[in-house]
């Protein structure tokens, strides 16, 4: 709202897109008095954000004016980890960053050289563009960016194709509606309203989640299954679609392929299995399975949470498979939905120039950054590392060996952020962001259907740049000349889309400068396999996928279990008997507002959901510190007793600055390193551990169990 001492006829009003980590990629109105942003809320006239924004963005500016803003280049005068720094000038950073580049390439190679960031900035210039493009010409190791999606996205598309689900506003006209691993009310909640309305119109929704979310609280039912389980459950359900008839044959015989092998394979996982290996009731998986066969349409809303374990990429895709089975794809409204950024046509080739890669260039998986860090055999080693949109101490998996590689003395850190993340207390050189107020940037989404232009609201605070920006400046430096190195962001957003593709019919650059966000040119209700039409190599729905065959996997739909189970791992469950998963908490994102002072007043402090029975064993009460912990390490947290959390399931809302957090550690302290079967992707929701009430705060010591 404009605040009631503003003279509104010194405002003016302009459209900024949210580019943070999340689904809904909002349509922002913010209001400028001067030259400073006054007010911020959703736009009323985009039909996804509805006019309003999620309880994190709506404090946005508090996060742009903040008094802990990164405003100027910085020198580190500590030991790495102390966050002691000096103020220079970006001259005199450009200038080291070259100069030590330089030197690491000529005595170790360029590829001694690592960059390493996610989605902290999804703008489409800002996740990968001029930052690619220097990388690739520096020689340096490319990134294999895998810690949230990647597993989750390889299953889909070996499915289906692409990364392409049903209409997020169609989903009006579904009749019973799945958030399996999806917690919308909290991590996607623009859906919410088109939830709502489908259940005025009589849908029934079912939250699937070992845990009971706030979406789990609000639906109408909830199947609380063992962490890792879901492709049996999925499996379990396709056992009573074939067994009672519930399939849709002719949907079937023209659009899938291997459904006669993927019946045999159904046929052995009757509800009691299915029950067995879940932790439900066969009457649940019997009732559950009925209701999704039958109701027309029915959809099933994903998210990655069900992918970070070691059947992810399995799981998701034989979840992905059910729609196909019963003939939903047919209706608007009905399917599946994972993410809808396969139905943009993005010209990443054009963004990025992977020409420009040196032939044998070696790729890391970001989800083994400690490892990588650590390795004393790796070739080259790694003696820089650039991170930008991430928070490696915070959220990359094994935290222990994370910090260690972080704080070797060798190896030369440079991080570009808003804030002094834990991250930034270990780096060599930090460098001041822009916030998307502050900054130019074209989007896609993950969650709907527009394409969005994001231009600057305000100028930038301090001497901070946007990715973009510092990556020409640091390619100048280095007196790398190739032309695409001096494109500037408009040059770059005109060539981020194939705009002669169908769905961008009528959208152009030119629009998108004069309305801020344009839908894409597909039907009002899209149904994008309503006849099939899918994008994998035989065009069908493959149930049966060669190309998984071809890779030494399970071709077939199936099911891959967890790897750390009293079930897989009964040694290491006897040490470590209780099962732990670390969604998001309600007002973080990643780690992006977990230092925000609102935010974390909301959140108060790490805790820990333990159900009563799991607290009574080990003498824990409500309220209490506990110390949570396996072989990898360990963490504090205040124990919150409750059912919301299953038997056998403990339940760390993430992700905390470390630094915040009593004893330095967060959860993932105890996460692994492991990957995940498809897509190496990080398995953080795979992972065994044990709770005791610690013995004083801060102590992280053994003592403290």
């Amino acid at each position: 709202m404009t605040p009631a001492h503003a003279d509104t006829a010194a405002l003016r009003t302009v459209k900024s897109i949210c580019p943070h980590d999340c689904p809904d990629t909002c349509v922002m109105t913010v209001n400028i008095e001067g030259d400073r942003a006054v007010a911020i809320g959703g736009d009323p006239d985009h039909r996804f954000t509805q006019g309003f924004l999620c309880a994190k963005v709506n404090r946005y500016l508090e996060r742009v004016y903040s008094s802990d803003r990164l405003l100027h280049p910085l020198r580190r005068v500590g030991k790495k980890g102390e966050g002691r720094f000096e103020r220079i000038t970006w001259d005199e950073a450009l200038d080291t960053i070259a100069e030590r580049f330089r030197s690491i390439i000529e005595e170790h190679g360029a590829q001694a050289i690592l960059p390493y960031s996610y989605a902290g900035n999804m703008g489409l210039l800002s996740y990968g563009s001029m930052d690619r493009r220097f990388f690739h010409s520096i020689g340096a190791s490319l990134l294999a960016r895998t810690i949230c999606s990647s597993a989750g996205g390889a299953g889909l598309r070996v499915t289906l194709g692409r990364s392409v689900g049903f209409d997020p506003e169609a989903i009006v006209n579904a009749r019973f509606i799945v958030a399996w691993g999806a917690n919308i009310v909290s991590s996607n909640v623009h859906l919410w309203p088109f939830i709502e309305e489908a259940r005025r119109r009589g849908a029934t929704l079912v939250a699937v989640d070992p845990y009971r979310s706030r979406t789990a609280e609000k639906a109408d039912r909830h199947l609380a299954l063992r962490p890792g389980t879901d492709a049996a459950l999925a499996l379990g359900v396709m056992h009573v679609i074939f067994r009672d008839g519930f399939e849709d044959r002719d949907y079937i015989e023209r659009y899938t392929l291997g459904a006669d092998r993927l019946r045999e394979r159904a046929s052995e996982w009757t509800p009691e299995r299915t029950a067995q290996t879940t932790g439900l009731t066969a009457d649940e998986v019997e009732s559950f399975a009925r209701e999704y066969a039958t109701a027309k349409p029915s959809a099933i809303r994903l998210n990655y949470g069900l992918n970070r374990h070691a059947g992810g990429g399995m799981a998701v895709r034989t979840i992905a498979c059910l729609p196909a089975l019963t003939g939903a794809w047919r209706r608007p409204g009905g399917g599946v939905l994972l993410s809808t950024s396969g139905t943009f046509p993005v010209n990443n080739e054009a963004l990025e120039r992977p020409d420009l890669i040196p032939p044998g260039t070696r790729t890391l998986n970001m989800s083994r950054l400690g490892r990588i860090l650590l390795d004393r055999e790796l070739s080259p080693p790694v003696k820089a590392l650039f991170v930008y949109n991430s928070n490696p101490a915070a959220v990359a998996p094994e935290q222990e060996m994370v910090l260690a590689g972080l704080a070797r003395e060798d190896l030369f850190t440079v991080v570009h952020d808003l804030f002094r993340t834990d991250s930034a207390d270990y780096a060599d050189i930090v460098l001041p962001a822009t916030s998307t107020l502050e900054m130019f940037d074209i989007h896609k989404s993950y969650g709907q259907l527009y394409v969005s232009l994001n231009q600057p609201a305000i100028a930038p605070l301090g001497e901070s740049k946007p990715n973009t920006e510092v990556f020409r400046l640091l390619a100048a430096r280095m007196g790398l000349d190739h032309p695409c190195l001096r494109e500037s962001d408009e040059e770059m957003a005109r060539s981020v889309f194939r705009w002669e593709h169908p769905h961008m019919k009528g959208i152009t650059y030119e629009r998108l400068e004069r309305e801020a966000s344009v839908r894409l040119s597909v039907p009002e209700s899209f149904a994008p396999f309503a006849e099939g039409g899918f994008f994998t190599p035989s065009g069908k729905c493959e149930l049966y996928a060669e190309a998984l065959e071809a890779q030494g996997l399970d071709p077939l739909a199936g099911y891959t279990p967890p790897r750390e189970s009293a079930a897989t791992a009964p040694d290491l469950a006897r040490r470590f008997p209780l099962e732990f998963i670390s969604p998001p908490a309600h007002h973080f994102l990643n780690s992006t507002f977990s230092a925000q002072p609102v935010f974390v007043q909301r959140e108060k402090e790490p805790s820990l959901i333990i159900h009563p029975t799991d607290a009574a064993v080990r003498d824990i009460r409500d309220g209490v510190q506990v110390r949570v912990w396996n072989d990898r390490g360990a963490f504090l947290a205040r124990a919150t007793v409750s059912d919301a959390a299953r038997p056998g399931v403990v339940v760390g809302l993430s992700t905390w600055w470390p630094k915040m957090c009593p004893g330095g550690r967060n959860v993932n302290a105890v996460t692994s390193q492991e990957l995940t079967d498809m897509g190496g992707g990080a398995a953080f929701y795979d992972a065994l551990v044990e709770v005791g009430v610690a013995a004083s705060a801060g102590d992280l010591s053994r003592r403290a169990s």
